[in-house]
């Protein structure tokens, strides 16, 4: 493959594969198409990894802490997460999901889930088996 040939399909896959956020983002609950990425990723985080502190969160997801104190902000108005004193340290806060955010995150992957199995289903099974060796290189990629 010719080095223009490889350019095109970077650009392909990159176009496909921002097609697919998006679809997979359409299918989400209504109140979720309202957060940022970073905030979609502040919950995504803490729901993985349990509760933290802003400068822990702002590390972790490679953002200033500014930037993440303003998206804590708008998710603790909008109750999907709470802060609590630090149990060793009065003068931070711990950052926590809420039920409600729990709730949230889980229909959101729920509706995601529901798309993108249907979706996969219309494939052959041929088909099948190689998006998923696909999905296992593409993760890979994202390690790197």
């Amino acid at each position: 493959m010719g080095s223009k040939e490889f350019n095109t399909s970077v650009d392909e896959l990159r176009h496909a594969v921002g097609l697919l956020i998006r679809r997979m983002r359409a299918a989400a609950p209504s109140e979720q198409h309202e957060l940022s990425w970073t905030q979609k990723s502040v919950i995504a985080r803490l729901e993985r990894d349990g509760a933290m502190t802003s400068a822990e969160l702002a590390r972790a997801e490679g953002v200033k802490p500014q930037s993440m104190g303003t998206a804590i902000t708008h998710l603790e108005e909008l109750g999907f997460i709470e802060k609590k004193s630090h149990p060793s340290d009065g003068r931070q806060l711990i950052i926590k999901l809420t039920t409600k955010g729990a709730a949230m995150r889980k229909s959101g992957k729920d509706a995601s889930r529901a798309w993108l199995g249907q979706a996969i289903e219309r494939l052959d099974k041929r088909e099948q088996a190689i998006l998923f060796n696909a999905g296992e290189i593409i993760k890979r990629l994202a390690e790197l």
